[in-house]
């Protein structure tokens, strides 16, 4: 399906140059003169190199179909993940690199949405929020106001994230798998 260049979306798969590619983000350039561009970095879904195209907006772009598929987290192995379908208890092997810096957010038993084309994945889209324990935490400096100022700290996967001067270790959060942003204290 044909699209025009500045609906490209991170997580879509193009077609171009005769290969499959997914694109992992794109920016819009608008120069001081002239028109707009779009840069888009991608990654080819045979070898993994990554490169850099830009189109002006009027270009258009193969757009592949996706189909997406649920399928639950088991375990890690080697370079890649290991799923089952819940359907037909078959197990599916997922490179790792579909995941890039979100990988340590995957726990037992998660629900996964799998992008699919032609049957070969292509993207990986974990929960948008998981809740994950404080393992270590900075102490609040006195003089800090609640609202303004944020404090490291290190959750129980490993990723570093700032909280606010309230939470301590031990306690259990609510974090974005994008960005491992703070967003609650877990309830419960």
């Amino acid at each position: 399906m044909k699209q025009q260049a500045n609906q490209i979306r991170a997580g879509q798969v193009i077609e171009h140059d005769g290969r499959r590619w997914t694109v992992i983000k794109q920016d819009i350039i608008i120069p001081g003169k002239g028109n707009a561009i779009i840069q888009v970095e991608m990654r080819d879904l045979k070898t993994g190199t990554k490169t850099n195209q830009r189109w002006r907006t009027a270009d258009t772009v193969e757009r592949l179909m996706t189909d997406e598929k649920e399928l639950t987290y088991s375990y890690t192995e080697d370079a890649n993940i290991v799923c089952m379908d819940p359907e037909s208890f078959e197990q599916v092997m997922i490179p790792l690199e579909l995941l890039s810096d979100r990988a340590p957010f995957l726990q037992d038993n998660m629900t996964l949405t799998i992008d699919l084309v032609e049957g070969d994945p292509v993207a990986v889209h974990l929960p948008a929020q998981v809740t994950l324990t404080i393992v270590e935490a900075d102490p609040v400096v006195k003089g800090q106001t609640a609202t303004s100022s944020y404090k490291p700290a290190k959750l129980e996967n490993g990723v570093k994230t700032m909280v606010p001067p309230f939470i301590e270790a031990g306690e259990r959060i609510v974090v974005r798998t994008e960005d491992a942003s703070y967003v609650e204290r877990a309830k419960g």
